[in-house]
Order: C-alpha cells, then structure tokens, then sequence
C-alpha cells in the first residue's frame, strides 16, 4: 500500500498543472472501495458524450442509447418552467450560452458525494493487467466477486458497453482507467510536451442540499480553451474516466453561483458551439426545449469530472 501522502484520488487533481514528467514520483492508491450505492443508483451520466446518445447502426447499441436516457425521467420535480415539470431533476446542469449572465437564475442539480467512499485510481501497471472490455466481462465479475444479476454487473456492463461505442464525427475518447493513460490521452490532444490545468466545480461551504435555484454572482470567466478535453466519471469497481474531446468549437466558463441557502459554488461550465451530430433525443434538449444543431449549449461540471485545457506557452 502505498503513504497516504503520495496517494491520488480524484479530487487531488484540481487545479494542477501536468508537465510531461510529472508522473514518476507519484504513486496511486490500490483498490480498496467497490461501487457504492450512490454511484449504482446513478449509473448513467447526464454528461455522458454525445456519441453514446448518437444514432448508431447496432440495433443493441441503439437500445443502450435510449435506455441510458430513459433511465434520467424518474423521480418528479416540479418547478417554474411548465416542459420541465416531469425530469429528474439529476438533469438540471443544462443552460445556454445566452444565460451565462450575472444576476441569471436557474434550478441546477450539484451532486456532492464523499471523496472518501469514491473509488481510487489504480498504478498503471495493475490497472493494465485487468482486461477491460465486454467480452471479459464474465472473468470480471468472478474476479470481483459480482453475481451475474447484480446492480454492479449492469453497472459495469453498461460502462464497458459506454467505452466500447464508436465516436461520433469529429470527437476522439478514451476510457481512462488510470492517472496516467488520462495525462496520455490529454496529450495525444494538446501535443507531447504540453502543459496543461485540470478544472473543476468546487462546493465553497458545506451542506446537504444537492438541487436548488442559483444565482449567477459575478460575469463568467471565459477560459482560454483552442482546444480541451472533458473527463466525466463511470461507474467501475475502481476509477475509471471517459475522457473526449471534439474538433468542433467548445468554450469553458468559470461561474460563481450563490444558491437559495447560502450555498456557494465555482462552477465549471462547458457550451458545445455545434450539436449538429447530437441524436435528437439528446436529454439537453428536452431539459431546454431546443432543437439540435443550435448552437451554446452548456452544461456545469460535477465536482468529481473534469476539463483539462492546454496552459499557454510563454513568448
């Protein structure tokens, strides 16, 4: 096991900047939690990529589209705007470019989980050792002891599945199920030597309250972003990461939000400039009640998903 003051858990890499050799002095902690509950009931991702939700041939692969977005109207929550009355409310992270505004206020979904009961990156070495691919899936249920039948086993079968779909025209992922094939990834995107900064939303105070109306406090700041890169959270018996980036125009925001009870909260926002290759029964466009194709929709950043964007070089 490796000191506690060299581990690395997802919430260590905010904020960073990652140089290319970084890495050799850093060691990564071993698995020691399994999916939690939290995570199982929540298996799908709202900011999942736009090519698990694209039209794809598989007549499997369209099923999994469409179930992994059925499975977001759930629970009811009403509120002011009369086409959103029926969502779950997990699905209220989206807005438009348009709202990106100070005084602007809207109904957002944050979900605070305990970095303490959220897996851990595995060393690259073992994580590579671990077949990750459908086919095996068999072998990794026996190996982390799921029955067949399990809410883990769908779990896992839908993430493998997730990794496994073709990207859509113009976007490049990666499942990242290490530290180090995630900094590899980024730099396939930014160049060899590239530095670049990891972001996220981070909660400012404490508190239980997951959805509530915020406020945009201050004017967004607009990250310099030529190019970008957003990982979001699978769940997995230990961290994996499904990180893409797209050719087509994104722009990253930083946004300080002020929420009903106090709560405060620097945001991550990204808006796609084109969702032109979106499937139409995109959840985003359900939550804003547009049409794909048009352009800035956004989206805020759990705490626990990222963007890394490339650090300027200096003259």
């Amino acid at each position: 096991m490796a000191d506690d003051s060299k581990q690395v858990k997802l919430w260590d890499l905010a904020g960073h900047v990652f140089n290319r050799n970084e890495l050799k002095d850093i060691e990564v902690q071993g698995l020691e939690d399994l999916m939690n509950d939290d995570v199982i009931a929540n298996r799908y991702n709202v900011l999942r990529l736009p090519s698990m939700d694209h039209d794809g041939p598989s007549e499997d692969d369209n099923s999994f589209h469409q179930h992994a977005m059925d499975n977001h109207v759930g629970e009811i929550q009403a509120h002011p705007s009369s086409h959103m009355d029926h969502m779950d409310r997990s699905v209220m992270v989206f807005l438009t470019l348009d709202d990106l505004k100070i005084g602007k206020s809207m109904p957002v979904y944050f979900p605070k989980k305990d970095p303490s009961k959220s897996p851990h990156f595995l060393p690259r070495e073992e994580a590579d050792s671990i077949p990750f691919s459908s086919q095996e899936l068999p072998h990794l249920l026996q190996f982390f002891s799921f029955m067949e039948d399990s809410p883990q086993a769908k779990a896992m079968k839908d993430t493998l599945r997730g990794c496994e779909t073709n990207a859509i025209k113009g976007e490049t992922k990666f499942c990242a199920t290490s530290l180090e094939s995630m900094l590899d990834f980024a730099r396939t995107i930014f160049g060899l030597n590239s530095r670049f900064i990891i972001l996220t939303t981070t909660h400012l105070t404490k508190s239980n309250t997951h959805f509530q109306n915020y406020t945009i406090l201050e004017t967004p700041q607009q990250i310099s972003a030529p190019k970008m890169v957003a990982c979001h959270t699978v769940p997995y018996p230990y961290a994996v990461l499904y990180c893409h980036s797209q050719e087509t125009e994104n722009k990253v925001f930083k946004v300080s939000l002020g929420g009903e009870n106090g709560d405060r909260v620097e945001a991550v926002a990204v808006c796609h400039m084109d969702t032109s290759q979106w499937n139409h029964k995109h959840v985003s466009f359900r939550v804003l009640g547009i049409e794909p194709g048009i352009p800035g929709v956004c989206h805020f950043f759990p705490a626990d998903n990222f963007v890394l964007v490339p650090v300027p070089a200096h003259p």
